[in-house]
């Protein structure tokens, strides 16, 4: 079982110093907005992104100032993302703890998650690292349109394969990507930024693919499938495979499910067992594996380092982890 502390040793120090790197970047002078970003550091994750940026850089070269900037621009970027989709989802928790939207409502959430962003702007500006804020840019533009695309074809159900790829490129891989391209470019390594970013979005499918594996359950220990998938209409990879491979009445009895059935729990359970019964979980779990290794062999050209072999486990974390 890979540990995310012994991930971490590489850049432990790096990440000590990010912190407060992080929390200064999101200083203000209005006591609320400070109270409730305050709640927001409190509740950090496990500091995924910022380890990306970090082991790619140092793999790379040397950390330095444009580093620490960059791994801030990201965090403003995903905790900005991380507050409007609690709105765009009506969410009241996140990772545990309330969102900001259910303890300070909608029109307040909305405002930090404008505040965050225009913090991206002004800190790529006052550094004059426009090469970074045109990547971060990418990324926020791509995430809106995975997102509105996903919108738009899950009132349909009319996700395939090519469109569900496309939808989680841009609303998760590329952000994972801008991580790695990122980290790259901090350390003057222009030459290697199109093999991380491409790296850190093949990383990022995977990433996304077994996210949509947690729904169902995992082949060889299935546990505790949620069906959260389904209650909410998201058409994701295994329920897509098996759409594709049943008969028309099997096919006709899972959309009806999905469209019509998905707040009956018995009914869901049906749904999972057809998916499972299937092959579905077999076959997006296959192809998460397929992705991962395509992304590994990436790396093979850059020299053998701690920083690397972290980087690697981090990689196989993410395909490995357990929620």
């Amino acid at each position: 079982m890979i540990k995310v502390s012994d991930i971490k040793n590489p850049i432990a120090e790096e990440l000590e110093k990010f912190e407060a790197h992080f929390k200064e970047s999101m200083n203000s002078k209005v006591p609320l907005l400070d109270k409730i970003t305050h709640y927001i550091i409190k509740r950090k994750g496990k500091q995924m992104r910022p380890m990306f940026v970090f082991l790619s850089a140092k793999m790379l070269g040397e950390v330095n100032e444009d580093t620490y900037n960059s791994a801030s621009l990201i965090e403003l970027l995903h905790t900005a993302t991380l507050v409007h989709d609690d709105v765009v989802d009506d969410a009241n928790e996140r990772r545990g703890f309330f969102s900001i939207n259910a303890l300070w409502k909608n029109k307040i959430a909305v405002l930090v998650g404008d505040f965050l962003l225009s913090k991206v702007l002004l800190m790529s500006i006052e550094n004059k690292k426009y090469r970074s804020l045109e990547i971060v840019a990418r990324a926020v533009r791509e995430m809106s349109e995975g997102e509105l695309l996903q919108i738009e074809k899950s009132r349909r159900l009319d996700i395939d394969e090519e469109t569900y790829f496309e939808v989680i490129r841009q609303k998760t891989a590329s952000l994972i990507a801008t991580c790695c391209e990122a980290g790259a470019i901090s350390v003057e390594r222009e030459d290697e930024a199109e093999r991380m970013r491409l790296f850190g979005e093949k990383v990022g499918l995977a990433f996304q693919i077994k996210d949509d594996i947690f729904d169902y359950g995992t082949p060889g220990k299935i546990g505790k499938p949620t069906g959260n998938d389904i209650r909410e209409q998201k058409m994701t990879l295994p329920l897509i495979y098996t759409l594709n491979k049943v008969d028309r009445k099997t096919k006709k009895e899972l959309i009806n499910i999905v469209k019509r059935q998905n707040e009956n729990p018995k009914k869901v359970r049906r749904a999972i067992q057809l998916v499972i019964d299937n092959g579905g979980i077999d076959y997006a779990y296959n192809y998460m594996i397929r992705i991962k290794d395509e992304a590994l062999k990436l790396l093979d050209p850059i020299p053998d380092s701690p920083s690397k072999e972290s980087l690697i486990m981090l990689v196989e974390y993410t395909t490995s982890r357990e929620k």
